[in-house]
């Protein structure tokens, strides 16, 4: 994550901004009088957060560990080829 000053960042709002949201990458800002901060996208904070949902959901994590290890073991369920298609988009 690359750091920046506040008086640089205030100076260049408009650049921070447009390199915070086109290549996806926080930018912290930092302040002397102040505790610092964090710029982030929008839709990277939402994913942010669904992913801390998913990795706070118990029941969840359980689903996708033994998703991963029926698949390894090729024990889980065979879809059809129309849930195939379908789950492929075909």
């Amino acid at each position: 994550m690359d750091t920046v000053s506040v008086n640089k960042f205030r100076d260049n709002l408009k650049n921070f901004v447009e390199q915070v949201t086109h290549q996806h990458v926080p930018l912290k800002v930092t302040r002397r009088s102040g505790e610092d901060f964090v710029i982030i996208g929008a839709d990277d904070w939402e994913r942010e957060q669904e992913t801390l949902y998913v990795l706070q959901n118990t029941s969840l994590m359980k689903q996708i560990a033994e998703s991963t290890r029926t698949h390894s073991e090729r024990s889980g369920y065979p879809p059809t080829t129309g849930e195939t298609n379908e789950i492929l988009g075909v």
